[in-house]
């Protein structure tokens, strides 16, 4: 019998990701019922051995035919990689070396340079240096672009693969070739790799605003950001969890995050499998036997009360969306940045042998109000660009990848897929030569143009979405039941401000904080078509409502027009 080893969540180039069953959930927790289904018995499909004397018949051909001779190993590791790539993004054969990777992955420790990276036009670019490591000692910059490994060109490679080049073991050495940004010449730099214990969570007071970053939910995420929490000595008035470019990680982890912002005894995340048998996850059971979810106890309240805001971007996925989708649909934040990648599905590692194995897409997962996000993504309540300029990671998301699984609550998943990939536009920007801004900036720093952002909406003072294609008014939101407000969608691509109400939500049952846009007070008018605002102090022309004005002008007349056409 094959072991079950873990289920993971993978984002392309990274594997993270694991969580099992919990066989005895809180009374009271309810399925979503959009979720829900009867458990259909097992039925196992009658093997066909005619299809396997077919495969071992090509087997022998090729063995003992083809030019040169090749090992039996290498056609069934070939053989069964192929019939892993006929399936979904995120399933994948395992080999040795895959294996060791994937567990380095989600323990994070492994011999590498310390260095956040992200993808960009083709190239594999540096978010961030970790401080004291390596790659900071040696000067690596945000926003570097890796253009060589020891020599080797870099561009076009799967990030996969060049993150396996840069890491090694201690003690030995690599040379990276980097462009800078604004510099006419090539930077050379010969690193010594050490043992990197990934740091997955980063905290600062900025303020009276508590700041975490999660760059991946990995086995001591939890244990991590309580420690971080308890150090903070005194009571922050407001949050910002920042997720962005987290590709994911250890499914029980995100629900355990979730539990430290909520106070909520609900389903956090549900996942669906073959024969519609459904599982539920309401409370954090660590992997770890030397872990105790004894570690989320005696908390400090405001964790539940104080008004917060969750940061993405394109690069967000798997587990960075369940805490998202979580919060937003508990009404427990606001979510503010750019759509998330949209990987709603979860994949089990099964060995083969002691050394290999295969990930398999098995189950679909969704929010607690039974939405999938996949090929969809989180759609933020406030869309605001990645810099003042524009976005600067244009990284493809999940409706981009070829064979990717369908969202199965979308009535058009053409429509869903549309929506969600890069636009032609923005690939023809990219191959031009990227953002109009492609200054790199380090999450959490004054530079960081979203963050700014998130603590102006915090501290309700207007909040500038930069360069945001389809934005113009703030509307509640038809997705799921969450009820959280967000923009609207035209054609303007202006720069728009939005000022929130001063006060978030104190538990998971109230409303979300309420939006207003622009610099004067709105009052919200109601039609058919949703909630839109209304500017009781600006110029008469530009404060008509879409819904709500008899006469609007030829200029939004002109915009829903084109809205319309699209749609």
């Amino acid at each position: 019998m094959l072991k079950v080893w873990r289920t993971l969540l993978f984002i392309t180039g990274l594997s993270v990701g694991l969580t099992y069953a919990q066989d005895d959930s809180p009374s009271g927790t309810q399925i979503p019922e959009s979720v829900q289904s009867m458990h259909a018995e097992s039925v196992e499909e009658t093997f066909s051995y005619e299809q396997l004397r077919r495969f071992a018949r090509a087997f022998a051909l090729v063995k003992n035919q083809y030019v040169e001779p090749i090992s039996d190993e290498k056609l069934v590791d070939a053989a069964i990689a192929g019939m892993m790539n006929e399936l979904d993004p995120h399933s994948s054969y395992l080999n040795k070396d895959d294996m060791i990777d994937l567990q380095e992955e989600t323990e994070g420790e492994f011999g590498g340079l310390g260095i956040e990276v992200g993808e960009d036009n083709g190239f594999v670019k540096i978010i961030s240096p970790i401080e004291g490591t390596p790659a900071a000692k040696a000067g690596v910059l945000p926003g570097d672009v890796i253009v060589k490994i020891n020599g080797e060109e870099m561009k076009g490679k799967q990030m996969s693969e060049v993150i396996k080049l840069l890491r090694g073991d201690p003690g030995t050495t690599i040379t990276l070739t980097l462009r800078r940004a604004k510099s006419p010449t090539l930077v050379d730099l010969e690193i010594k790799r050490e043992l990197i214990k990934g740091r997955s969570v980063r905290s600062k007071m900025i303020d009276d605003t508590a700041y975490f970053r999660i760059s991946q939910f990995q086995t001591n995420t939890v244990n991590d950001l309580v420690h971080q929490i308890r150090a903070i000595k005194t009571t922050p008035n407001s949050i910002v969890l920042d997720l962005r470019n987290d590709p994911g990680g250890l499914l029980n982890v995100s629900v355990g995050v979730v539990q430290i912002f909520s106070d909520t005894k609900r389903t956090i995340v549900s996942t669906k499998a073959r024969n519609h048998v459904v599982e539920e996850f309401s409370r954090y059971t660590p992997d770890n036997i030397l872990q105790t979810s004894a570690v989320l106890k005696d908390l400090p309240n405001w964790l539940h009360s104080v008004p917060m805001v969750v940061l993405l971007n394109v690069g967000s996925a798997s587990a960075s969306e369940i805490v998202a989708g979580a919060l937003q649909d508990f009404k427990r934040a606001t979510i503010m940045g750019n759509r998330s990648f949209g990987k709603g599905s979860v994949q089990v590692v099964l060995a083969i042998d002691e050394d290999t194995g295969i990930k398999l897409t098995t189950a679909r997962y969704y929010t607690p109000n039974g939405r999938s996000i996949q090929a969809k993504g989180i759609k933020p309540d406030i869309v605001v660009s990645d810099t003042a300029k524009g976005d600067l990671f244009r990284t493809p998301r999940e409706a981009d990848l070829a064979d990717h699984l369908k969202n199965e609550n979308a009535e058009d998943d053409t429509a869903v897929d549309k929506d969600n990939a890069v636009k032609e536009d923005t690939k023809q920007e990219t191959e031009a030569g990227g953002s109009k801004d492609e200054t790199m900036y380090e999450f959490g720093s004054d530079q960081d143009f979203q963050l700014q952002q998130a603590l102006n909406y915090l501290h309700g003072k207007p909040v500038n979405q930069g360069v945001v294609a389809d934005a113009v008014k703030i509307n509640k939101s038809a997705e799921g039941d969450s009820g959280n407000k967000t923009l609207e969608e035209s054609e303007s691509n202006t720069k728009e401000v939005a000022e929130p109400a001063k006060k978030a939500p104190n538990d998971a049952t109230q409303d979300s904080p309420s939006s207003t846009v622009g610099d004067a007070t709105k009052t919200e008018t109601t039609s058919s078509k949703g909630t839109t605002t209304k500017d009781n102090h600006a110029d008469k022309e530009s404060s008509k409502s879409l819904n709500g004005d008899k006469e609007p002008t030829k200029a939004l007349d002109k915009a829903l027009d084109k809205v319309l056409e699209k749609k």
